[in-house]
């Protein structure tokens, strides 16, 4: 890790371009490229955190994109705003979008049961078996599967038995679940026939200009993509993912998602009420933490910023209004998604410990949002003074 670190230090104290405007903070301050860039190396610094890039989108456009530190460090590669980078999670906030389309056009009710799609019941197909003779299967809808309310783990393979079960009654209570993600996926191609990879890419991907995106592996990417950081400083290869997987499948670059963001933001392809069903809650959260997903624990403060799941994301009140967060983690990467009506902060990494650095990121850049980061990231270990 210490060799990461002064390789990174090195290409952080190169000399920067002259300063350009970026856009505003959620507090509505000017902010400029300098401004911005002093934030990023110093927290890198810090942190020693391989790569990190950067979006600001403001109004609902790209005001600003940058990218800090090294996508390969051994190779002494830098980390570019053009950079394949994996979302992890940030996809079910694509994914969200998408369905918001779907709704709207009326292929498919955000209430209605998922037995209304299915060609026959659910625990009948051999994937979900494990589910006969639980017929709370029957009050999963799209919306309670995207807000993470559905009862599942976040994963069948981490049950002791590796089956999927029920842990509560769906819609009753917050428990974050790719599971639930990739069963509407799963509803969505069995139900509706519907190319689930083929329709982000149409709706999403060549909606908003990402050409280098997308939900499995294109052999284009191999030139230019970051090796991923554990905690530990070891690198650990990107992988070349096959399939398409609503829950965290998306390949992507700072850039790519910034677009996204800014569309999202403007609610483009979408109605009035599609972009509201987007931030309509779908459960309020009462958990201390988000991981574990079924901890018991409960924190009041949840309660006091309204904590909830929305379509893809979660929301609470913030001191410059209501917020939607959404971060994207696994042992190499670590990625934030924070908006506020037409201004969204990006932070994407290349390491498993890139969180210390958003919490302080955030509040010099954009302004304290007010979020729950001990709730996101269980525990969250910021940076030193």
């Amino acid at each position: 890790m210490v060799r990461v670190a002064l390789v990174v230090l090195g290409l952080l104290l190169a000399s920067s371009a002259a300063a350009e405007p970026a856009g505003h903070g959620f507090d509505g301050r000017a902010l400029n490229s300098e401004t911005v860039d002093t934030a990023a190396k110093a927290a890198m610094a810090r942190g020693r955190i391989p790569g990190l890039a950067l979006a600001v989108i403001d109004d609902g456009r790209v005001a600003y994109v940058g990218a800090y530190g090294y996508r390969d460090v051994g190779k002494a590669l830098p980390l570019r705003t053009d950079t394949i980078m994996y979302a992890a999670s940030l996809t079910k906030a694509a994914f969200g979008y998408m369905i918001a389309q779907l709704a709207d056009e009326g292929a498919i009710d955000l209430d209605a049961p998922i037995d209304r799609y299915l060609k026959k019941p659910l625990p009948d197909y051999p994937r979900y078996a494990a589910l006969a003779g639980d017929e709370r299967w029957r009050k999963l809808t799209p919306r309670i599967l995207l807000g993470h309310a559905s009862g599942f783990a976040n994963f069948a393979w981490l049950e002791p038995d590796e089956k999927l079960r029920f842990h509560f009654d769906p819609g009753t209570r917050y428990g974050y679940s790719g599971d639930g993600i990739n069963l509407l996926q799963f509803v969505l191609e069995q139900g509706l026939g519907l190319d689930v990879g083929a329709e982000m890419q149409r709706r999403v991907f060549d909606r908003f200009g990402m050409t280098r995106s997308s939900m499995t592996w294109r052999d284009d990417f191999a030139g230019n993509l970051t090796t991923g950081y554990d905690e530990a400083g070891k690198a650990l290869p990107h992988d070349a993912r096959e399939s398409v997987r609503a829950a965290g499948s998306l390949d992507t670059t700072v850039s790519d998602y910034a677009r996204f963001l800014a569309g999202f933001t403007r609610g483009e392809g979408l109605s009035p009420k599609g972009r509201g069903e987007i931030r309509r809650r779908v459960v309020a959260i009462a958990s201390a933490h988000q991981f574990p997903t079924l901890d018991p624990a409960t924190d009041p403060a949840d309660a006091r910023i309204g904590l909830a799941s929305v379509l893809g994301w979660v929301t609470f009140n913030g001191p410059y209004g209501p917020v939607l967060m959404k971060g994207g983690h696994d042992d190499q990467t670590d990625n934030m998604a924070i908006c506020i009506a037409r201004r969204c902060f990006l932070m994407m990494t290349n390491s498993g410990v890139g969180a210390r650095l958003f919490p302080t990121l955030t509040a010099q850049i954009m302004g304290d949002p007010g979020a729950p980061w001990t709730w996101e990231y269980n525990p969250l270990r910021p940076l030193e003074p």
